[in-house]
Formats: structure tokens, C-alpha cells, sequence
């Protein structure tokens, strides 16, 4: 079975990008926690991030916007004591700032996912990309996202980052033109 390069002889790796990775998500839960994966990766590899994904899981109530955005210093306190997730104070500030700034775009837009899937006209950009070369880190409309974001005040979300994001939640399908989910997700 053909697959994109990148996840090739792993077996978590593999299963995520047969199962997760280009399908399009829709569920303001679930969005927020590839947001928070996403930003947790900052500087690590996907890998050490998705062997941790139910740790992180655990560790902010199942990603519970509401949940999340209501914790306090002491609750920072906490999961900076959790070695089953990364301890960085800056990015566990950041889950739950940017849980806050879901909970308002909720308000705006009625969903995060409106918000999000608006940028694409509510269907996923299908790339045809033969290899690693050929695919941004960043885009025009990854810029655009993470300006909004940032201006509503979102952190890690970056325009890498962001990219990275769209590519994860479907918003953007990626798998090269070899692989056997190009076109099918």
C-alpha cells in the first residue's frame, strides 16, 4: 500500500494517516484538540506529540472547551507537573487562552468549525503534489488564518503551524499523488 512519505515505517504514523490525518473534521472538540496538538508541537516532531495525544487527552478533560477555558493558575500548576504531556507553562496558557477565544468565536459564528471551514468555502483544497519539495510550510491563507487568530487573541498559531493544522483536519488535502487516500478523504 502506497502512503505519503512522512509516516512510512511507523506504525502509530501509519495508522494516523490512514485514519486521521486529510479527513475533515467538523467537531468543534475535536478542532480544538488538533489546535492544541498542533501548538504543543511547536519545535518537537509529530511523533512525540502523537504518542502523547491521550495524555493530553486526559490531562485537559477531553478537551472540553468550556472545561478548559474555565481553568486557573491552579489547574496550570497541575499539568505542569504532568511528565505524560509536554510541561511548557507558555503552551498549556496558550490550551486554555485559545479554548477562551473558541468559546467567543462560538458566539460570533455559532461554531469554530463555521469559523475555520468559511475560509475554504466549507470544502477541503485537494493539493496534487508528487513530493516533499512541492509542499508549502506556510500559505496566503494560512497567513490569513493565524492573523485572525492571533488578533483575537489565539497563540501558537503561527502560519506553519496553522498549515499544518488545515492539513490535519482536512481542511487541505495533502496526500501526494501516489498515495492511495490522494483524492479519497
Amino acid at each position: 500500500m502506497n502512503r505519503c512519505f512522512w509516516c512510512e515505517g511507523d506504525e502509530l504514523y501509519e495508522k494516523y494517516h490512514d485514519e486521521v490525518w486529510g479527513k475533515p473534521v467538523y467537531d468543534d472538540r475535536e478542532l480544538f484538540e488538533f489546535l492544541t496538538l498542533e501548538g504543543a508541537q511547536a519545535g518537537l516532531s509529530w511523533i512525540t506529540i502523537l504518542r502523547r495525544q491521550a495524555a493530553y487527552k486526559k490531562a485537559f478533560d477531553g478537551f472540553d472547551i468550556e472545561k478548559v477555558a474555565s481553568y486557573g493558575d491552579d489547574k496550570v500548576e497541575e499539568l505542569m507537573k504532568d511528565a505524560a504531556i509536554i510541561r511548557n507553562r507558555l503552551k498549556i496558557k496558550s490550551t486554555i487562552k485559545n479554548a477562551k477565544g473558541i468559546l467567543k468565536i462560538q458566539e460570533e459564528y455559532g461554531s469554530f468549525s463555521h469559523y475555520l471551514w468559511s475560509y475554504v468555502d466549507h470544502e477541503p483544497i485537494l493539493n496534487a503534489f508528487k513530493n516533499a519539495d512541492q509542499v508549502p510550510a506556510e500559505t496566503e491563507l494560512s497567513k490569513k488564518i493565524s492573523k485572525d487568530l492571533k488578533k483575537r487573541g489565539f497563540s501558537f498559531v503561527g502560519p506553519t503551524i496553522i498549515y499544518a493544522y488545515m492539513q490535519a483536519i482536512g481542511m487541505v488535502n495533502d496526500h501526494y499523488e501516489g498515495c492511495h487516500l490522494f483524492k479519497s478523504t
